[in-house]
């Protein structure tokens, strides 16, 4: 049977970058979809404050609509829409970033209605909480770690992170670019940022992968080798405690070069990796 190719975003993202994965897979022949996790999409929020002229000190303080959504919110959501999904045949789930912690309790919840899951740079936690990954060498390289200056509130007064991607700060969005496109254009890295949201949930959780459970499931983790988002050395952290997590179920391990972002403007390479997998 035909399988269904699940999607599920990274922070402050949405189904909508999906589009050109989707379209590309669709014109391969296979039925996609993306989900929008709690609090995304059209349920996002965007303060008055955040358009043109933004006002600084208002979106400080601005009401989040994140405020209290949970990674148990967002896995709930994506395993109702796996039940459904595999109604009419297989499921591949598919997580990028930092979606790959969904794609864990995912697979945690209904290990068998999910015939393959994918993790493209994604968080994959085995060993460690994602703090404790954060604040190890193998993250000491990411370039997220010079652009702390992207939050403009506080995140315990609105009960949520905020970014402001609509930044006029060039030496900020020169940080950004080198962290999530840095093989892109500048018209491609502002077309990028205008299809994020400002707001993400503070609950990252502490899901990490059951051998019982999530262990059962055939995996592929799709390297990308010039991200200085998530540095190649995280990602093959991942890759090995897994493995050793589940040492009869190894990875399926695929290497594509490129940045955080750049596959989701040109997702051909993925695209045909994904088709090969059904």
């Amino acid at each position: 049977m035909t399988p269904t190719y699940v999607f599920v975003h990274g922070s402050n993202g949405n189904s909508f970058t999906w589009a050109p994965m989707q379209r590309e897979l669709a014109l391969l022949g296979h039925r996609t979809l993306a989900v929008d996790l709690p609090g995304h999409g059209f349920g996002a929020g965007f303060p008055a404050a955040y358009q043109a002229p933004q006002d600084l000190g208002a979106l400080a303080t601005a009401p989040s609509n994140m405020a209290g959504v949970t990674l148990a919110d967002a896995v709930e959501h994506v395993a109702g829409v796996v039940r459904r999904a595999a109604e009419h045949g297989p499921v591949v789930l598919i997580g990028h970033s930092r979606g790959g912690i969904t794609l864990t309790g995912v697979g945690n919840a209904v290990p068998d209605l999910i015939d393959r899951i994918v993790y493209i740079s994604a968080w994959c936690c085995v060993d460690a909480s994602v703090g404790e990954y954060m604040q190890g060498p193998e993250n000491a390289s990411s370039a997220l770690n010079d652009v702390g200056g992207i939050l403009v509130a506080d995140p315990g007064a609105i009960g949520a992170l905020r970014m402001n991607w609509r930044t006029a700060d060039p030496t900020m969005l020169a940080a950004l670019k080198t962290a999530m496109l840095e093989d892109g254009t500048d018209q491609e890295f502002l077309a990028y940022l205008n299809t994020i949201e400002p707001d993400e949930s503070l609950d990252a959780g502490d899901e990490r992968a059951d051998a019982a459970t999530w262990g059962r499931i055939q995996r592929t983790y799709i390297r990308l080798t010039r991200d200085r988002s998530m540095p190649i050395a995280l990602q093959d952290r991942f890759i090995k405690e897994a493995d050793a997590l589940t040492p009869d179920n190894p990875t399926d391990v695929r290497s594509v070069e490129g940045s955080h972002v750049g596959f989701l403007m040109r997702p051909q390479e993925i695209a045909g990796i994904l088709a090969g997998l059904a």
